[in-house]
């Protein structure tokens, strides 16, 4: 790839010695010994545990490093010599720490001991954890089940999981919202919708049978980094790379192998993208629009000319229904309108459709830039229109790929947590615990703080995660937060969320999946879903942090067990000591993916989890593949009509962070260095407001709730970002995402199209 094709921010490749150096600076950072850091070669590994950051899928024919610079970070986050005693809360009140940066409190180390908070003293203090459990338990008795929440984060294992859904729905709720709702629940219900299973289709084998590949709003290089090895084989074999980002982003432009001697040492590397559109933000609809309607058009003039069909009609006509109504639009849709929404020329659009018409097999991967728009679940949609047309969706090399953040997160859902009872098998878990489950619709998480700020919802259960800090609008959130009766928080490291306590808090250490799990059976292990669908067995390699420290299902089997009481069926103690006795009730409610599941979960390469739609059966309501009419081609149709001057903000993640964990403050592959104060503009819209590198703006919220939403001290840095678009990181721009910003039928938060004007900073 030629130097002016690369990132004007990082002129380097991805990985290569960038990434080596990023991960030997944080094994030192977390003063991690040379016998520790040796941990990375367990990782991923079958006989290993599974990656604690994202979820791409792990090989059966593992590298000999089988993780990367993202993954290392996490691990190295995990294994921190670093560590937080009750003598540390000695030193520091909370109203102190609340005073920190988020960085600074999880680096402050790994939690050791259970604790609550004394409000005399303004300290979180010891608690023995039968204690804990017996307090937490006789408050969750005192409340009605329908004001408590049992969020889970994507960290949390299969068995764990299993087991939460369980203890929620003995005492009463569905409340059970996870990290899936902020991110890839337009997914789930968008793929639902349109091929009848809400996770993606393709594994790890497709790599080798595809021969086109499309990126829209996934940033690989920082959220799944490990994926650049299947993207690097693929480029070998000449398979084109089409990638739709309003970014340039290095680890969609080239890559440099840090297990290959040959690009370490010399100047080889691969490119990955053929084709890089900068679509505007908001405008992928439109975008994915252009190219169905070139390659409707090509097939209209194959009709009339008598030239071989350019649709696939056997799979239209066999699998699918709406497609008369859906061509229709298409080709009523004004180039004009297409071209203004997307952002790109109409000759952009030709040669992307012009590699998909000339491709048999076309995988379409895509990330939290699809689906954190209100319009999200349409752009699922259409991203299942485009794949339909030609067949792309039930045959080997071909389908959609939605490429999942956290490293468990699909797998909750899979195992039930969800606050939608019809996607919950409860008659079975009614006939195997002898108990009647609730049948009431629960709260996904912009419901649960709807309802947190009507002072409907009085205790909050976080299986991991910083609520606080990554929910939208915290203005408004985070003082309805505090007044919460109870807050009970499993973690391994301090955060926020632990800050800004109810009036009754508590913080319980868990164990890392790293760490080795001992209980009375003997050592455990857990499972967890990649991004592809397989199952993978896990188990940790290094001692606890502390001898105090509990797993996350003992701590869930002795919360329910203090909870339920008599009411339970469930023997808590004997899951929480053997863990393949959760395994054996796993595989009676679902016998089609867990029967035998104890023996079958070291598979190398995973257990592929049944998906219909990958053997062409569409559990949809017309029994078929679904093409959908969109509503609308542009982002916000019912939002107030945009102001002159005004921007469209997309939330970003930097290298140095996962999810709302921040390594460090810098941001390698943009060149942004020592802050995350940062917005990344056109230098065109920087002229048109007189700003230079470097000047302080504050942004305001275009929005008419009668709601002030503001942020300032952002210091504005030129960047390659479509004219009228704006980059700036999560979660420190959350402030100015209105809650109700959230995509139509899913409500995940809109992060990556939020309405903005620049006003002058007062900081």
């Amino acid at each position: 790839m030629s130097k002016q094709n690369k990132s004007d921010a990082y002129p380097f490749a991805s990985g290569g010695w960038g990434s080596m150096k990023a991960v030997a600076k944080i094994l030192l950072q977390e003063k991690t010994p040379l016998t520790d850091s040796r941990v990375l070669m367990h990782q991923n590994k079958p006989d290993g545990f599974m990656c604690v950051s994202c979820s791409w899928a792990k090989p059966a024919d593992p590298h000999v490093f089988e993780f990367c610079e993202s993954g290392a970070k996490a691990t190295a986050w995990d294994i921190t010599a670093k560590r937080v005693t009750s003598d540390f809360f000695q030193v520091h009140k909370v109203s102190e720490l609340l005073k920190w940066h988020d960085h600074d409190l999880e680096e402050a180390g790994r939690l050791t001991e259970p604790l609550r908070y004394d409000a005399q003293t303004d300290r979180y203090v010891p608690v023995s954890w039968q204690e804990a459990f017996d307090a937490i338990g006789a408050e969750l008795r005192a409340l009605d089940p329908a004001s408590v929440v049992f969020y889970s984060s994507g960290r949390a294992s299969l068995e764990t999981s299993y087991m939460l859904q369980l203890f929620a729905r003995m005492y009463g709720n569905n409340n059970l919202p996870d990290s899936s709702n902020m991110c890839h629940e337009s997914t789930a219900v968008g793929l639902k919708e349109a091929i009848g299973v809400g996770v993606g289709t393709i594994t790890l084998e497709d790599f080798e049978k595809t021969d086109l590949m499309f990126f829209f709003g996934q940033n690989v290089g920082t959220n799944s980094p490990r994926m650049l090895h299947q993207l690097q084989d693929a480029r070998k074999r000449g398979v084109p790379i089409i990638t739709f980002n309003p970014l340039r982003e290095p680890g969609l432009l080239d890559f440099a192998n840090p297990q290959s001697p040959v690009q370490m040492l010399t100047p080889a590397e691969t490119q990955i993208s053929t084709q890089y559109h900068q679509v505007k933000t908001g405008g992928d609809t439109a975008a994915l629009l252009g190219i169905c309607k070139l390659v409707i058009e090509a097939d209209d003039r194959a009709v009339t000319s008598g030239t071989p069909r350019v649709i696939d009609v056997d799979f239209i006509r066999d699998h699918t229904s709406g497609f008369d109504a859906f061509a229709q639009f298409v080709r009523e849709a004004s180039w004009d309108d297409i071209e203004r929404v997307s952002g790109l020329p109409r000759d952009a659009l030709e040669a992307a459709a012009q590699e998909y018409m000339n491709a048999n097999a076309v995988i379409a991967h895509y990330g939290m830039g699809l689906t954190q728009h209100r319009m999200g679940v349409q752009n699922v949609r259409m991203l299942c229109n485009l794949l339909m047309l030609r067949g792309n969706v039930g045959k080997p090399g071909a389908g959609p790929s939605p490429v999942r953040g956290h490293s468990n997160v699909q797998g909750q859902r899979t195992v039930g947590i969800t606050e939608k009872p019809e996607l919950a098998p409860l008659d079975q878990l009614a006939k195997q615990f002898s108990f009647e489950p609730p049948r009431e619709k629960g709260m996904n998480i912009v419901e649960a703080f709807e309802a947190l700020l009507d002072g409907k919802v009085k205790a909050m259960f976080n299986l991991g995660g910083n609520l606080v800090r990554s929910i939208p609008d915290r203005v408004r959130t985070e003082p309805a937060w505090a007044t919460l009766e109870l807050t009970v928080n499993v973690a391994t490291k301090l955060n926020r969320s632990h800050l800004v306590h109810g009036k009754r808090s508590y913080v319980l250490p868990c164990l890392s999946r790293i760490e080795i799990d001992r209980q009375e059976s003997g050592e455990q292990a857990v499972s967890m879903e990649d991004s592809t669908a397989c199952f993978h067995g896990s188990h940790g390699v290094v001692e606890p942090a502390a001898p105090t420290i509990r797993s996350e299902p003992f701590i869930v089997a002795g919360i329910a067990k203090a909870t339920l009481g008599e009411r339970s069926t469930v023997d808590w103690d004997a899951w929480r000591d053997d863990y393949s006795r959760v395994r054996v009730e796993m595989g009676k409610t679902w016998p089609e993916m867990f029967d035998n599941f104890d023996a079958r979960m070291w598979t190398p390469g995973g257990v592929k989890r049944p998906v219909p739609a990958r053997e062409r059966k569409w559990k949809t309501k017309s029994g078929k593949a679904e093409f959908m009419v969109p509503d609308s081609i542009g982002e916000d149709p019912d939002m107030p009509e945009r102001e002159p001057g005004s921007l469209r903000l997309m939330t970003l993640r930097s290298d140095s962070q996962f999810n709302t964990t921040i390594y460090n403050d810098d941001d390698r592959l943009r060149g942004v260095k020592g802050s995350r104060m940062v917005i990344l503009m056109n230098p065109a819209d920087m002229e048109e407001r007189g700003l230079s590198e470097g000047d302080r703006i504050g942004l305001e919220t275009i929005a008419d709730d009668g709601v002030e939403r503001r942020v300032d001290g952002f210091a504005v840095m030129p960047f390659n970002v479509p004219q009228g678009c704006i980059g700036g990181y999560f979660p420190e721009c959350n402030p100015l995402l209105p809650l109700w910003h959230c995509a139509k039928e899913s409500k995940v938060p809109g992060a990556k199209s939020i309405p903005v004007r620049v006003a002058a900073s007062v900081r």
